[in-house]
């Protein structure tokens, strides 16, 4: 399976600075819009760095879980819980890819407390007369990629992302509408025993 060692896509018109500068949504609002987002589910769609392209839902539970299924004809399963990444591919014979979620820039949003206000960690913070922006890194870890997030306003709303991984890798998720709040069992988060589920 093509792993998703990045996330999501952005860009419409370019429009004039000034206007730009003015209409952007905050770091700090952007920064309280995720220390909110405790539980959420959608549908998305992810590009892969080769161009094909793979849909799915994503469930969300801050700090620190997410999980992402994969539609047929694709059988993976990527699991992030317990400070680790797992990737699940049913096709192969090979052992599951384990990574560290500190070591991926998904621990950026997934972090108990986000501050993009942090020294170094936003390199990018635009508007593009659609939507703001943020690319965002791990200031002590640089080397790991980073993630660029879009999102629209004036309220924060989460819209899409793009990884760029440490090794040259790009994966985009464009999210559908997310469902908000709700309980989200803890076991969809067991990287020990992924499973599936009954959607």
């Amino acid at each position: 399976m093509r792993f998703l060692k990045t996330i999501m896509l952005g860009a419409a018109l370019s429009i004039a600075a000034s206007t730009a500068m003015a209409d952007k949504i905050p770091l700090g609002n952007i920064s309280n819009y995720l220390n909110e987002l405790t539980t959420a589910k959608g549908d998305f769609t992810q590009i892969n760095s080769d161009g094909t392209i793979s849909t799915g839902t994503i469930y969300i539970k801050r700090p620190g879980r997410v999980r992402f299924e994969y539609n047929a004809p694709d059988t993976g399963l990527v699991i992030a819980g317990s400070n680790t990444v797992v990737i699940y591919d049913t096709k192969s014979n090979q052992p599951p890819e384990t990574y560290p979620l500190s070591r991926t820039p998904l621990s950026i949003i997934l972090a108990r407390k986000v501050n993009l206000g942090q020294a170094k960690m936003v390199t990018g913070h635009a508007y593009d007369g659609t939507a703001t922006t943020v690319t965002a890194q791990d200031p002590e870890n640089p080397q790991y990629g980073n993630i660029q997030m879009k999102f629209t306003g004036p309220t924060p709303e989460l819209r899409q992302w793009i990884i760029n991984d440490g090794n040259g890798g790009q994966t985009t998720v464009v999210l559908g509408e997310l469902q908000k709040g709700g309980n989200i069992p803890n076991n969809l988060f067991n990287v020990g025993t992924p499973g599936r589920n009954n959607r």
